[in-house]
């Protein structure tokens, strides 16, 4: 169970906190019934990820041996058995489908949407360059939009756009401190780097940068004029993340940058706090 239960990352789990948008953002016209049906979509959204772990890191077992860190992963390192792994992760796409189609059909069609994405990126799609970090982005946005049809809100185009182009963000980001890695020679990890650059990527992410302020201000001016004061706060951040990947030479690993920066962490609480007060009180 030890291993069972690194396998499937539940520290990754926090990506899939995006199905909260939804109602996050339409405070305070909230009830209860919403926020239970996003909770029970975030839970059938981790564990189908965790799927996807299971299945990437069978595909990646013989790559994984020779990376640094990766080999100590429980398949690599052969302390997880394929078949105790296979049989888990059959066992978690029943109870992640289960769930969705329990909330409504919509929801569940999204949910398998993203799982045939995540498949086919997995197998194939991963080793091809600017379409891996296209494909990874757009599963961020399948997250934002399920939260939306579980809890039955939609959502914006600005603000799924801003989604996107902040996972193209975080992803490209994510590609050039491997990248760094690799040149540093730290181990092979990803086929697909030998196609990339650092100069390339470095202007990938001004693009997603320059997209996430354009997108969120837009954003920001159709929930009303005080909204826009969370527009500094935004760019803060990514001022902030784009520091720690260059100067740090961190962002290999987001969510760990995302937890563990003290500034980062400050910053997204200051954002969560101002959005709650001027939802609440502004609207």
């Amino acid at each position: 169970m030890k291993w069972l239960w690194i396998e499937i990352r539940p520290k990754h789990w926090t990506k899939n906190a995006l199905v909260f948008a939804a109602w996050f953002f339409s405070l305070p016209y909230v009830s209860t019934g919403m926020i239970l049906k996003s909770v029970l979509a975030f839970c059938c959204f981790s564990f189908l990820s965790s799927v996807v772990y299971i299945l990437n890191d069978i595909a990646d077992v013989e790559v994984d041996r020779n990376h640094p860190v990766k080999r100590n992963r429980p398949i690599a390192a052969g302390k997880l058995s394929l078949k105790a792994a296979v049989i888990f992760g059959v066992v978690l796409w029943i109870v992640s489908f289960a769930g969705a189609i329990f909330i409504n059909f919509h929801f569940a069609g999204i949910l398998m949407l993203y799982f045939l994405l995540n498949v086919v990126y997995s197998f194939y799609w991963k080793h091809v360059p600017l379409l891996d970090v296209l494909l990874i982005a757009s599963g961020y946005v399948f997250r934002a939009v399920g939260g939306g049809m579980a809890s039955g809100i939609k959502l914006t185009p600005w603000f799924l756009l801003c989604t996107m182009f902040v996972a193209l963000f975080l992803a490209i980001s994510k590609r050039r401190s491997e990248v760094n890695d690799q040149i540093n020679q730290k181990g092979k990890t990803r086929k697909v780097l030998e196609y990339y650059n650092k100069e390339l990527l470095d202007q990938l992410n001004t693009i997603a940068a320059s997209s996430v302020v354009m997108t969120y201000s837009l954003f920001s001016f159709q929930k009303g004029l005080y909204f826009m004061w969370t527009i500094p706060v935004v760019i803060m951040g990514i001022f902030r993340y784009l520091y720690v990947i260059h100067i740090e030479n961190k962002g290999d690993q987001p969510e760990k940058v995302l937890w563990e920066d003290q500034w980062i962490r400050t910053i997204a609480m200051i954002y969560g706090g101002t959005v709650v007060i001027l939802l609440v009180f502004f609207q």
